[in-house]
């Protein structure tokens, strides 16, 4: 371990959901959040980051403080791993690999302090309670920003066939090392989108935010075989319209609400 870490806090004035999901994607690290405080922590420095964020912000007219420090290192990793909490979400058990596993669930190890996408978040169980509701053995499914990995995981755990992608090159080794961890199989990963399919799956995956799903709605529908179901996550109330428009030659089946996040389960026509 270094003597010192990197601390970057981001806050913006609005669209907190928008500046999370940018600093995991930029990062692929454990992010905390604090109401609209968003701090993240590494060995490595943060400086492009702080960048990236700011530019992000400053295109899109939105006032925003950011401050980075370099501290002396207490160990925040083990503080953080005190602090994550097992969850369950309908059949599954998401846990960090320092807890012990229900007998009665299905066991997915998690570590959040190296990856994110843990389980916690609105998008990301409603995206899990799909799984477990439509998921048949041998269905092939695409996870589309894999993340780290959690949700071609719980595909795989119910006998489905998985492909993995992201356009974060970190993001797809932290996603392999899971399925790893957690003794799963993918068939395909790559670095990119859903253009990089060169097939069609029985169920499409999308959990990211709204900007990105409606920028790559049509490489997702052609993706999705005829009749089968596409789940989308990460879309707060507001582009809620916005998103339902841009599939509405799709059935939908169920809109899943959490607090302000929607999960899609669609359905090709």
């Amino acid at each position: 371990m270094q003597d010192f870490y990197y601390e970057l806090t981001v806050t913006p004035k609005e669209r907190v959901d928008f500046f999370s999901s940018l600093l995991l994607e930029l990062s692929g690290l454990a992010l905390e959040e604090k109401g609209s405080l968003l701090i993240l922590r590494s060995e490595e420095e943060l400086d492009t980051i702080e960048w990236a964020v700011k530019e992000a912000a400053n295109k899109l007219g939105i006032e925003i403080e950011t401050t980075l420090l370099k501290k002396d290192n207490e160990d925040w990793i083990s503080k953080y791993k005190s602090s994550i909490q097992p969850v369950e979400v309908a059949s599954f058990y998401i846990r960090p690999e320092w807890e012990e596993k229900k007998d009665n669930l299905t066991d997915i190890i998690i570590n959040p302090a190296l990856a994110f996408g843990s389980g916690h978040h609105e998008s990301t169980s409603s995206c899990i309670t799909f799984i477990d509701k439509i998921m048949k053995e041998s269905n092939t499914v695409l996870d589309v920003g894999c993340g780290s990995g959690i949700l071609g995981i719980c595909a795989s755990k119910k006998g489905a066939v998985v492909d993995i992608c992201d356009t974060d090159e970190l993001a797809v080794k932290s996603a392999k090392e899971n399925f790893s961890l957690n003794n799963t199989l993918f068939t395909n990963a790559w670095i990119g989108s859903a253009n990089g399919a060169s097939k069609t799956y029985d169920i499409v995956i999308a959990n990211i935010i709204a900007d990105i799903i409606i920028m790559i709605n049509k490489d997702l529908k052609n993706c999705t075989k005829e009749s089968g179901y596409l789940i989308l996550s990460g879309i707060i109330d507001k582009y809620f319209d916005k998103v339902r428009d841009k599939f509405s030659d799709f059935e939908l089946i169920e809109d899943l609400q959490k607090g302000e996040w929607h999960t899609l389960l669609l359905k090709k026509i």
